[in-house]
Formats: structure tokens, C-alpha cells, sequence
């Protein structure tokens, strides 16, 4: 199978919309003179715009869209040769524009996703914002992000965090480049006009490099938490969840399922979700992150939800079909599912994916709904 999407057949919606169902005035000079009168005072009737105010289902402007790990690596790599770290730039992050939003720096009308990269022995000054961040780790090690002053270290298959208004740096202390990805709710926070920002120190405050952060030792122990501590965080006091946790946990339930136990999602995938353990919620207020990991020849069933996603392949390959796009992916290649476009995934010899998505707001606002293979909820 080529780079390029192919186009798959699609269903097709047999019900009108609002403004194909009629019911509109009949065209006449006073009825043209009354809409010179709602322009003159920045006024829209709502019978002229019902089709697109409240559509029959979600028709959002994100497309499916692939990026391929290939391709984005040695942009990164040619960038950590042209573009300097430092105060101005911040950070040297290429962000995965969606084709659909007209030029926007977004994955996603509420999602950033970007690939940072820092050179050999180099660092990133520290900041905070009011945006939530996160990492995870595709590839490579010896980078620590330092989180109020937590060195937290930085390896393959980590998931870290960045709550909002926590100062963070990043230090690389080996002898090789590293790269990442970088997943925030900057579109949301800047079209709710909520965005703060604040220069921390022009030098990481720790550079030491513990195998293990002060907050892993404090929080990360699997269904225990310290009793001096008791109150509920907003976002998980966890910095990293260790690829070694994640993996034993997709193991073991494909594991049980092979001894006839219930516990995947469906037959050949298992799936575990980061959680916050003050409030057994998501991790952010405003992100949700989960890892998804698929035996060989499993096909997931179709399903769709409200809310956009962002996937990145950890390992294996496989096939992706979003709506009627469809393309092969394989360890690296990320790619967006937009709101209610269905999403269909297939292994081949095998399929490990990280997934992070908007729901926690949909859920908020009691807007979030799946559908699968019909069936909603």
C-alpha cells in the first residue's frame, strides 16, 4: 500500500437537512431591503443559517489526515541544525497543521500536537503556561523535563505530564538528539480567550538526572496513594507513567483473555487509560490519553464519537481507515480523527498505538456521544 490515502466507499445520509427541508421565504425587494437592515446592524437570521448552525450530525472542518514519521524526522533534524533553543523562539517544536483548518497551527480545532526536538547537550529554558502538556516518547532517551523543579526523566514509551502553570524545562545530557511529541490544549485555551504565559529561569533549575522523579516515588505506586496527601488534584500529580507499567498492563490483558477472563475492549485489543489517582478521572482537565494495542490480523470494529483524537503508532503496522480515507501506518506515523468520523484500525503483524482526545470537555458539557457499529451511548 502507497504513502498516499485511498478513498473507501462511505454511507451516504438520506435525511435533509434543516434548510433542505424548505420552509424559506420567497424571495422580494422588501424581504432583500429587511436583510440590508440585518447586515446595516451586524444582525443573522437564523432561518438562513440553520443548515449550518444545527446540522443533522457533527460536520466538522478537520480532516483525517496523516503525518509519516519518516518525513517529520528529518524536518526536526535538519531544524535542530538551522534553529537556535533559547528566549524568543522557547522551543523548537514543529506543530502538525490539520488541512482543514485553513493554515492554523492545530491538529485539531481544540488539540496541538507537535514533534520537539533538542540537539545533544543542549537545553530548553523554563516557562509555564495556562495550557495543559504533555509528552510522549516514540524513540530514543537521555532528555529530562524538569517540572517544578522535578527532574523527570524521558524514555521510549513514556507518558509525561505538564499540568497547566507548572514551570518545566528541557535538558538533553547525552551525546545524541532526541525527539518527541508534544500534545496541548492550546486551540481551546486561545479560542476561550483563557491563555497565560510566564518566563521561569533562563537555566533548567535541576539539571540532575534521577532514574526516578520526587513525584513518581511519592505517587506512582500501583493502587496506593500517600495518605498526607489526601486532597483531589485537578490534573495527576504522576510526572511519568513508565512504559514498563503500560506494556505489563496491555500484556496481561490479552494474557486473561486467552484464559477465557473478560477485560479487552473487544476480541484482540486491549487498551488501558492514564488516570489521575486522587480522582480516578483523566489525567487533565482537558485531555484525555489512553494506549491501545492491537494483536496480529485484529480489525477493530467501526466506531465514532464526539471529539477529536490524535494517534501515534508506537510499534507494528498496520491499516487506518478514517470515514472513507484510508492508509497503511507504521512505528511513528501520527494521524487525526475528526469529530464522528468513524474509525476502523487493522494490525498486521501486530499494532502498539498511543491516543490522546478533547473528551473530558465534551463529557463536561454533556455533549459526548459513540456510536459503534450503530449502537449509541
Amino acid at each position: 500500500m502507497s504513502d498516499d490515502a485511498r478513498d473507501v466507499p462511505s454511507p451516504t445520509s438520506a435525511t435533509a437537512s434543516p434548510a433542505e427541508a424548505g420552509g424559506q421565504p420567497e424571495p422580494r425587494p422588501a424581504l432583500e431591503q429587511l436583510y440590508r437592515g440585518f447586515t446595516d446592524e451586524q444582525l443573522v437570521p437564523l432561518w438562513t443559517e440553520i443548515g449550518n448552525l444545527m446540522p443533522m450530525q457533527p460536520t466538522p472542518v478537520t480532516q483525517p489526515h496523516m503525518w509519516r514519521w519518516q518525513h517529520l524526522l528529518p524536518l526536526a533534524e535538519r531544524a535542530g541544525d538551522l534553529v537556535p533553543v533559547g528566549r524568543g523562539g522557547e522551543r523548537r517544536a514543529i506543530a502538525l497543521a490539520n488541512p482543514g483548518l485553513g493554515g492554523a497551527p492545530y491538529a485539531t480545532p481544540t488539540l496541538w500536537a507537535a514533534i520537539q526536538y533538542l540537539n545533544p547537550r543542549e537545553s530548553a529554558p523554563e516557562h509555564r503556561h495556562s495550557q495543559n502538556a504533555f509528552r510522549f516518547v516514540v524513540e530514543g532517551e537521555g532528555v529530562w523535563t524538569v517540572v517544578d523543579g522535578d527532574p523527570v526523566a524521558m524514555r521510549r514509551g513514556d507518558f509525561l505530564l505538564t499540568p497547566g502553570w507548572h514551570f518545566h524545562g528541557h535538558h538533553n545530557v547525552s551525546d545524541a538528539p532526541m525527539a518527541w511529541l508534544d500534545g496541548l490544549d492550546i486551540p481551546f485555551v486561545h479560542y476561550t480567550g483563557s491563555a497565560f504565559f510566564e518566563f521561569g529561569p533562563e537555566q533548567v533549575s535541576d539539571t540532575s538526572t534521577p532514574a526516578r522523579s520526587r513525584a513518581e516515588r511519592l505517587w506512582a505506586h500501583p493502587g496506593l496513594r500517600p495518605v498526607s496527601r489526601s486532597q483531589r488534584e485537578t490534573s495527576s500529580p504522576i510526572a511519568a507513567y513508565r512504559w514498563e507499567y503500560t506494556d505489563a498492563a496491555l500484556a496481561d490483558q490479552l494474557v486473561l483473555e486467552d484464559e477465557g477472563h473478560p477485560g479487552v475492549v473487544e476480541p484482540g485489543h486491549a487498551a488501558v487509560r492514564f488516570s489521575n489517582p486522587t480522582t480516578g478521572g483523566d489525567v487533565m482537565p482537558t485531555l484525555r490519553a489512553e494506549f491501545h494495542r492491537l494483536r496480529r490480523d485484529t480489525v477493530t470494529a467501526s466506531s465514532r464519537e464526539v471529539g477529536s483524537s490524535v494517534w501515534q503508532v508506537f510499534d507494528g503496522r498496520g491499516t487506518v481507515r478514517i470515514g472513507d480515507r484510508e492508509w497503511s501506518a507504521e512505528r511513528g506515523d501520527i494521524f487525526v480523527v475528526p469529530s464522528w468520523a468513524s474509525l476502523v484500525l487493522a494490525a498486521d503483524d501486530g499494532l502498539d498505538l498511543f491516543r490522546f482526545c478533547d473528551t473530558p470537555i465534551f463529557e463536561r458539557l454533556h455533549a459526548h456521544r459513540v456510536q459503534v457499529e450503530g449502537a449509541h451511548r
